[in-house]
């Protein structure tokens, strides 16, 4: 995976725009105004930030090298996902799903209704 497709499959995403708030160097993923993932353009290897159930945070960290407490994030919500190669794309493509489905279970009946509508 490169920043191309974890872009791609990003917006590809009902109800997401790309916005970049901290700067060019950092790409910011939103569903109706609200984070789903980051990542930086200026890291040597891709890496990128994505929500996740507590309950899940800690098991993926101590399963899977690759994932990492978030960056500058709340540590009980966002862990860094590093594209190393060590994992498959689906599992990382699955990651990037419960991230955008979390966010999205958690926006108002009225939020919603808007995403569903679009």
């Amino acid at each position: 995976m490169n920043i191309e497709e974890l872009r791609d499959y990003c917006i590809s995403k009902k109800g997401v725009e790309e916005t970049t708030p901290f700067g060019p160097d950092t790409l910011v993923y939103k569903v109706m105004g609200k984070v789903f993932l980051l990542t930086g353009l200026d890291s040597p290897s891709l890496q990128f930030n994505v929500k996740c159930d507590p309950e899940k945070v800690i098991e993926l960290r101590e399963q899977y090298p690759c994932v990492i407490p978030g960056y500058h994030m709340n540590k009980k919500h966002w862990n860094t996902i590093l594209v190393d190669g060590s994992v498959p794309e689906k599992l990382i493509f699955e990651w990037i799903d419960h991230s955008y489905d979390m966010v999205v279970g958690g926006l108002t009946q009225k939020d919603k209704k808007l995403l569903k509508d679009l």
